[in-house]
């Protein structure tokens, strides 16, 4: 299906399939990601509340190589309808915490497709496509997480990837902190969730087939990277929502800030660019 007889009632037919999974919140991949990020928590272990946000890198894809696109994301899927275009970014989540997970539990998660929207913008034709999990532990529903991913179009030979328009960050902010991710450590985010997609670890890929002037950091690795920040702040308290907005990409090397803002009941967040826009955006409360 090309983009000119792209059937979005089609693609629709999609919305409402179910598929369910179970996995293990084991104390070896939590630590791996305690490394990862260089956390000053002591090691995780069983019985040990998981961070917030962390159950990202449980219930990981569970695709062959053979079943891949060239750009290294998923070809097929039982959920999802094969997308026509051929690029897929990270648009946003959100989770909803009811209990918190443990290191060592079995937990359940059942994923939902609620909505697939064709949308055309300056960039160009879009389809926006939005997946609800529901993770449950011994004690019942412990998380809900709505995913957003934008399928786009591929980059014509010899153009730029061109970014959506940019809006300045708040700079009237109490907490800052300047973050370098370098390509270890996309690779280890990668390793960590199981994500093949080349716009990460293949520069030849990012900058000439895609049109990216570096490797490009995971929306979720900036999203985790928010949400610890938001945590180091939090005094302790206990997330009760947490939400992101993907704005546009950040790049490997190149230094960016995340910014943040309390307020009565949560925080407001932002990673942002050296240009000093907005990366992504989020929300959490408490």
């Amino acid at each position: 299906m090309s983009v000119a007889t792209l059937d979005i009632s089609e693609l629709k037919q999609h919305v409402g399939r179910k598929e369910t999974a179970i996995d293990v919140v084991t104390a070896a991949q939590a630590n791996l990601l305690r490394l990862t990020f260089a956390r000053s928590e002591p090691e995780l272990e069983d019985g040990d509340v998981l961070p917030p946000g962390w159950h990202v890198i449980y219930f990981t894809p569970r695709v062959a190589t053979g079943g891949l696109r060239p750009d290294g994301t998923p070809a097929h899927s039982t959920l999802m309808p094969d997308m026509p275009l051929p690029r897929r970014m990270f648009a946003g989540q959100g989770f909803r915490f009811h209990r918190p997970l443990r290191i060592g539990q079995t937990v359940r998660q059942e994923t939902e497709v609620t909505d697939i929207a064709l949308k055309s913008g300056s960039t160009g034709t879009m389809v926006f496509t939005t997946v609800v999990s529901r993770i449950s532990g011994p004690d019942g529903l412990a998380i809900e997480d709505e995913r957003r991913i934008v399928y786009r179009e591929e980059v014509k030979a010899g153009e730029r990837n061109q970014a959506p328009k940019r809006e300045p960050a708040p700079t009237d902010v109490a907490w800052r902190r300047t973050v370098t991710v370098d390509p270890i450590l996309l690779f280890r985010f990668s390793a960590l969730t199981f994500n093949s997609h080349k716009i990460h670890y293949d520069r030849d890929w990012a900058t000439r087939t895609e049109g990216y002037p570096a490797l490009v950091v995971h929306g979720p690795l900036t999203q985790t990277l928010l949400i610890d920040f938001a945590r180091d702040h939090a005094g302790g308290r206990t997330f009760t929502s947490f939400t992101t907005q993907a704005r546009a990409p950040l790049f490997e090397g190149t230094p960016f800030e995340l910014r943040g803002r309390p307020g009565a009941n949560g925080c407001e967040l932002w990673a942002v660019t050296p240009e000093g826009t907005v990366a992504m955006s989020a929300q959490v409360t408490w």
